[in-house]
């Protein structure tokens, strides 16, 4: 009997984490009817991560709010309450994605004017409501905004030569002259967690405009700018030039350096979701892991759930399948001993896309087949034994 974990995140924009993990599954049984199925879906910070916590978590609450979204129009969101485990006011996790995210827009990208108010309106109402810890996903966004309108809701000021705030986004950053934290909402007592996908600084190559900017939207000059912006930034915020090199503080179009700003902790998503569903032992008594997400690129490497799960099988001695909706030239797939990609099953992105359960079913089974195909061939040996 093979037995087989399947840790997938979600395919941005797609399908959800739990639906992808069923899809392979299913593909798998239809090869492998008496395989032994282990669904752990992931997430890293970004899309997904509320539904990974209800899942994970008994009496996990689901609180509505309505938030600014990152187009400046009204969005129906929600934050999870969890039980604390010391019985306190309980823990708020807020996801950025949901209340500032770039799926909010469609197929709209508005990287220098879009802003994380919402998600800040978020937090504040899991602070309204007496929550005495925060966790915070702030993959997948919209903005490029250092976390500014986070802040604005929170409390700070931000503004321009005349004592006026500034205009939203990175565009409204080129603007700023002073920063008042002084009327910032404390945190609460039991402090705030930040979950990152990347490890990436605020400036930089690898900083929020030059790397994230353009999949925003915004052109190399935006880029430009953005970076300017940002950069003056982190001159203004007390200690900003120390956070602005902090790993993650890139994050979420430099998000993660506002939440440093705040005094929040910055840790890797993907890592504290695997310990809160037990992936460790499951991978364990695996034989085989399946892991991937929507696009498997040259940046999965820094934070993602398909590298996060592949080091975290190899560490166990256990091989790790990838399945991603497409695998991008520059990705290296050298940690996995097999990679599917849904477009190249599919056709197209296109006909990827449309579908997603559908190709998701025919990687699991595919799967199966060559695992089953590898044990035959030798003779009780290889991955599935």
């Amino acid at each position: 009997m093979t037995r087989v974990v399947v840790a997938i995140d979600s395919l941005k924009g797609s399908i959800s984490a739990a639906a992808a993990a069923r899809a392979l599954a299913d593909g798998w049984a239809a090869a492998d009817p008496s395989a032994r199925i282990d669904l752990r879906p992931m997430a890293d910070g970004g899309e997904g991560t509320l539904d990974a916590f209800a899942a994970a978590v008994p009496d996990a609450r689901r609180m509505p709010v309505t938030v600014t979204g990152p187009h400046g129009e009204p969005v129906a969101a929600s934050w999870l309450w969890l039980p604390s485990p010391d019985g306190g006011g309980g823990v708020g996790v807020v996801e950025l994605a949901s209340t500032s995210g770039i799926e909010l827009l469609g197929d709209e990208r508005r990287g220098l004017e879009a802003d994380t108010t919402g998600f800040g309106q978020a937090i504040a109402a899991a602070l309204d409501a007496g929550v005495s810890r925060v966790v915070l996903g702030i993959g997948s966004s919209a903005s490029t905004d250092g976390g500014v309108g986070m802040l604005r809701a929170l409390g700070g000021r931000f503004v321009d030569h005349r004592g006026v705030d500034i205009a939203s986004g990175a565009r409204g950053l080129a603007d700023l002259a002073a920063v008042d934290l002084a009327s910032l909402r404390p945190l609460p007592s039991g402090g705030a967690v930040v979950l990152t996908d990347v490890s990436n600084p605020l400036l930089g190559a690898r900083g929020a405009a030059a790397v994230f900017g353009p999949q925003k939207g915004v052109d190399p000059a935006g880029v430009v700018a953005a970076e300017s912006a940002l950069a003056g930034l982190s001159r203004i915020v007390p200690r900003g030039d120390a956070f602005a090199s902090t790993a993650g503080a890139g994050a979420a179009g430099g998000t993660g350096f506002g939440l440093l700003a705040w005094g929040a902790e910055l840790t890797p998503g993907a890592r504290e979701v695997a310990t809160l569903i037990g992936l460790a032992d499951a991978v364990a008594s695996a034989d085989l892991v399946i892991t991937g997400e929507g696009s498997f690129d040259g940046q999965s490497a820094a934070g993602k759930v398909p590298a996060f799960v592949a080091d975290l099988a190899a560490r166990a001695g256990v091989p790790t399948a990838l399945v991603a909706g497409r695998i991008a030239a520059d990705a290296d797939t050298a940690a996995f001993a097999a990679s599917v990609s849904l477009t190249d099953l599919a056709g197209s992105p296109e006909a990827s896309l449309a579908d997603p359960a559908r190709w998701l079913r025919a990687a699991g089974t595919a799967l199966a087949g060559a695992v089953r195909a590898e044990r035959a061939d030798s003779h009780g040996g290889g991955v599935g034994a």
